[in-house]
């Protein structure tokens, strides 16, 4: 044992690397060394310590050492590594990142490492830069320019506000039987056909044919093992044919585990004007009013109900209706686009070639979600879209009146 650097913690030490070494997410070399303090104050010999901790008698001795002429810190972390210094300095950095924010020079659609370096050079006093350098400055700031992100911005005014709320409302009410909200929309979906038939999974089955062995004399049995051939996943050829499109109207109770799609060829104006006419007279017959939460599609309208149906039927069935619009770029708001994306990955993940065979399938898959109570858990609420949105939200021309403010004004 190396008696001149004796490891003596303190309680307060001991609980920090016990914590450390119990778990977590730390680097390996952190760990063995708080490992090796532990040992250390434990009395074992440096010899014994290395054995146990993976570590050289040297990196035992440097640990304890560090420890005992400098601090627990000073132990744990990592000595100045011999290298050259860092290229760019941090206002040359801080250059580099605005570089790469900046629009591209003419001619080039996007900046790239070559294009960075280069202008690093003319930018700044350095002779020559590496596209090296450059990735790894960028890498530290997480920014890679030549990359962009495609996005839907909206314009975030009254008008948004207002029927953002709106809908947020509908969410957060008592669920109504009487007055059900029905959160609506459509998706199109292809119909893919195969050229040839997919051959089936096949499990891991035992040999059928097992080697015949020729001997003159006799042999003694070898061991037995198992002979098996591996299991095959599902093939698909790559080829397939289209087999035209079809329309998935999809209806969604906010507050009930009830959900239901409509498979159609098309999704114009009629085609709304009938499903509206089936959520009055089909789904929900008794209910006296029906709240439909929906994006901006032009079919959207009353309208549409005029031109399908005779006035009197188009007037009977919108008495029974509420449209609740969603705002412009923001189909997030409707409750229904989390459903239909369930509905892709659970039943649509694959190859459909016939209209009949998606329709059963989606029959399958509805009867099934509906048993099994699902629903969509939706957290954004008013209170939390005026926090986070709070500075999107437009000022008011007008300060607030009513008892409230009469009351703090004459406080």
């Amino acid at each position: 044992m190396n008696v001149r650097y004796l490891v003596e913690l303190t309680v307060d030490e001991r609980s920090e690397l016990t914590k450390l070494v119990s778990g977590g997410k730390h680097p390996v070399r952190r760990v063995k060394r708080a490992q090796i303090l532990l040992a250390a104050d434990a009395g074992q010999c440096d010899e014994a310590i290395a054995t146990s901790v993976g570590a050289g008698t040297s990196t035992v001795f440097r640990t304890k050492r560090r420890f005992v002429e400098g601090n627990l810190e000073l132990a744990l972390a990592e000595e100045p590594r011999a290298g050259a210094q860092r290229k760019l300095s941090g206002r040359e950095e801080a250059l580099l990142v605005a570089t790469a924010c900046s629009n591209a020079p003419e001619g080039c659609a996007r900046w790239t490492l070559d294009l960075l370096a280069a202008q690093m050079v003319k930018l700044t006093e350095h002779e020559e830069i590496s596209r090296e350098t450059v990735r790894r400055r960028l890498a530290e700031n997480d920014l890679k320019p030549w990359q962009k992100k495609m996005w839907c911005i909206p314009k975030v005014d009254a008008e948004f506000v207002a029927r953002m709320e709106d809908v947020l409302d509908l969410y957060a009410q008592t669920p109504d039987p009487n007055r059900p909200v029905i959160s609506f929309d459509e998706s199109p979906t292809q119909l893919i056909g195969e050229v040839r038939v997919p051959i089936p999974a096949q499990p891991r089955t035992p040999a059928e044919v097992e080697p015949k062995i020729t001997a003159t004399k006799p042999i003694e049995p070898m061991p037995a093992e198992p002979s098996s051939h591996a299991g095959k996943l599902e093939r698909y050829d790559s080829e397939y044919q289209r087999n035209g499109t079809a329309n998935l109207f999809v209806f969604l109770n906010v507050h009930e585990s009830w959900r239901r799609v409509k498979v159609t060829d098309h999704r114009t104006s009629q085609d709304f004007a009938q499903c509206m006419r089936d959520l009055v007279d089909v789904y929900y017959p008794s209910a006296e009013l029906i709240r439909v939460v929906m994006d901006n599609l032009s079919t959207h309208k009353p309208a549409a109900l005029y031109e399908t149906f005779p006035p009197e039927e188009a007037r009977r069935i919108l008495r029974r209706l509420e449209f609740h619009y969603t705002p412009k770029h923001a189909s997030w708001l409707n409750m229904v686009e989390i459903e239909i994306g369930v509905l892709r990955t659970q039943c649509l993940d694959r190859r459909i070639g016939e209209r009949e065979l998606l329709e059963s399938e989606i029959k399958g898959w509805e009867l099934r979600r509906n048993a099994s109570g699902a629903r969509i858990n939706w957290m954004f609420d008013v209170e939390k879209a005026r926090t986070k949105m709070g500075g999107a939200y437009p000022s008011p021309a007008l300060a607030p009146s009513g008892p409230e403010t009469e009351q703090r004004q004459a406080a």
